[in-house]
């Protein structure tokens, strides 16, 4: 149990990475969605 501190903040510091990160991508994309025109969107 003595590196059990570091292993959980690792844990947690994976996860808060992982999540900006995730975070980021679907920010990015929603802002590149926004300038595209209809055309852009060959499923619509």
């Amino acid at each position: 149990m003595e590196h059990a501190s570091f292993i959980i903040g690792s844990w947690v510091v994976t996860a808060l990475a992982v999540g900006v990160y995730a975070g980021w991508i679907i920010k990015r994309g929603r802002d590149l969605a926004r300038r595209s025109s209809d055309k852009d969107f060959p499923w619509t």
